[in-house]
């Protein structure tokens, strides 16, 4: 039997770490990243947020990028006063890249059922209390705003502490050529098997391939929310997995 094809839609960095695991699980796994990362081009916010390191008592970093853009201007020392938190492994190894010591860092652990922010406030509720300032690094849309979910900074909230947030990079729509459009028209005839870890990737291919049918489309992802948004694209087979790379493979395999 031939191996199970599957799109690996991850940004550039991240989409290469999954399809040299994926195809060692022995899967033919090809990369087509459906976000772009891309540095800020007023990084002035970004900048004014290093200078106040001293005023928070824990960074939350929602993404590998997310710590890597962060650290591209400062030295990790600088943040060796605060707690460093991160979604999973894979933000976890972007702070460890940047010098952050592992007993700094609080994230959920590989074998955890999710990575999200849900998974990390269970491990960080209790070194939240009134007067905790929380600094919140996330990437922001093409013009730097930042963007994305806010349920943590509401929890943080409620708890009484305070939330800043500051965007570290860019994400933006990825540009289609030739190659690529071939690509995503096999797969969204049912062609291989797509691996979603971000409705925004799932948005980005709809708009880079307008009027396309998704309904013989097959889809593993990553979390319930993006099963959702798999639906409301068309998709006409989708399956949440765990994002541990033994469940990922079952998941994408029980297509085949």
């Amino acid at each position: 039997m031939s191996a199970a094809r599957v799109i690996v839609t991850r940004p550039v960095r991240e989409a290469a770490r999954w399809v040299d695991d994926l195809r060692a699980a022995g899967l033919d796994a090809v990369a087509l990243p459906l976000i772009a990362i891309e540095p800020l081009e007023d990084p002035k916010a970004l900048h004014a947020a290093w200078q106040r390191l001293a005023d928070y008592h824990a960074l939350m970093f929602v993404s590998a990028a997310s710590a890597e853009h962060f650290f591209r201007g400062i030295d990790a020392a600088a943040v060796a006063s605060s707690r460093c938190w991160g979604t999973g492994p894979g933000t976890t190894r972007g702070l460890r890249e940047a010098g952050v010591p592992m007993s700094a860092i609080d994230a959920p652990t590989a074998d955890a059922p999710q990575f999200d922010s849900e998974a990390l406030w269970a491990l960080v509720r209790p070194q939240v209390r009134p007067g905790t300032r929380v600094l919140i690094v996330r990437g922001g849309d093409a013009s730097g705003r930042v963007a994305g979910r806010d349920w943590l900074a509401r929890e943080i909230a409620a708890a009484g502490g305070a939330c800043d947030e500051v965007a570290a990079y860019r994400r933006l729509a990825p540009t289609f050529g030739q190659a690529e459009h071939r690509l995503a028209t096999d797969a969204a005839a049912g062609g291989a098997v797509w691996l979603f870890s971000s409705s925004e990737a799932i948005a980005n291919l709809c708009r880079s391939m307008p009027g396309t049918r998704w309904n013989s489309a097959r889809a593993v992802v990553t979390h319930e929310r993006i099963a959702d948004a798999a639906h409301a694209a068309g998709f006409g087979s989708v399956r949440v997995s765990s994002p541990s790379l033994m469940a990922l493979v079952a998941s994408i395999e029980s297509f085949v």
